[in-house]
């Protein structure tokens, strides 16, 4: 009932554990996909190593997280252990990575291709350093050039993964469209935003400033899927600030052909992916849906 498709890949269901949370080894992968998530996404990485910002990293704030962890990266020579590991009978492994410029994003495409079944393209992180992620993504002619170079590179599909901090998401997702991308994943962290410790008087994060995630900004990643979807003809992954089946269920009306659940996690563990799936079973039985592609874009109707 919940089997679906994204790029042509089969997936067991609709949801998938996004980046950055739990995704730093196969064992925490492992572990998503016997929880019941359709997919896993790893951390993102890079060609070469990098140590991202000092502690402490992440902040709870009101409807959610921020975070300035500042991509590091075991680089891609370490990481190929770990996505070896990943079970990927039980469920489909997805690779982030990142780069500074096309070269190097097509150069970690290259060395994990054999091993994973789709690659997600990170130019939309608002704490990289400058010149990676949302430097890369609020720019359409960057955006365009980077996914051109990555499908020139591989032959498995490509997810673009987008910035909502931008005057147009809709004119960055026509450019990845342009370059080549196979889908869209809709939204990285909002931000930069900051937390200061009134004791103090200091902002709490080592790096000042950090994207924010979490059930809050999910009003804003419904949005931006909408727009998305009624401007482009490439499948959706949506994510931002789900926490139960409903949740799940608007992103699909909006264009989402799937979702990624990261933040709420942290409220819950991964059992969220046992309890969501089962409760989107008991919603299309007494629906007239028929299978989760029945919802896609049901919004969007006359």
């Amino acid at each position: 009932m919940l089997k679906t498709q994204l790029c042509g890949i089969k997936l067991k269901n609709p949801l998938m554990l996004a980046a950055g949370v739990l995704g730093s080894h196969a064992s925490s992968l492992n572990w998503i996909l016997k929880s019941g998530a359709g997919a896993v996404v790893s951390k993102s990485f890079s060609k070469e190593p990098n140590d991202g910002y000092r502690n402490p990293t992440t902040v709870a704030v009101e409807g959610g997280i921020i975070n300035a962890i500042g991509l590091s990266s075991p680089g891609v020579e370490a990481f190929i252990d770990e996505l070896e590991s990943v079970n990927r009978i039980i469920g489909k492994s997805i690779a982030s990575i990142y780069g500074a410029n096309p070269e190097e994003f097509a150069y970690v495409a290259g060395k994990v291709e054999d091993l994973v079944d789709i690659i997600e393209l990170n130019v939309s992180c608002p704490h990289a350093m400058e010149g990676y992620g949302a430097s890369i993504g609020q720019n359409p002619e960057l955006t365009r050039n980077v996914v051109k170079a990555v499908k020139e590179a591989v032959d498995i599909p490509i997810l673009a993964k987008l910035t909502p901090n931008v005057t147009d998401i809709l004119e960055i997702a026509v450019a990845a469209e342009e370059g080549g991308a196979d889908g869209l994943t809709l939204i990285n962290s909002l931000g930069p935003g900051m937390k200061i410790d009134i004791v103090t008087g200091n902002p709490i994060l080592a790096n000042k400033f950090g994207g924010m995630s979490g059930p809050a900004i999910k009003p804003i990643a419904v949005r931006c899927v909408y727009d998305v979807y009624e401007g482009t003809e490439i499948p959706i992954v949506g994510v931002g600030g789900i926490r139960n089946y409903t949740d799940v269920i608007e992103f699909l009306y909006a264009g989402a052909s799937a979702v990624q659940i990261g933040t709420s996690i942290m409220y819950e563990g991964p059992e969220i992916f046992g309890r969501i799936t089962s409760d989107l079973e008991d919603f299309i039985e007494e629906s007239e849906f028929n299978s989760i592609s029945d919802m896609v874009g049901f919004a969007h109707k006359e």
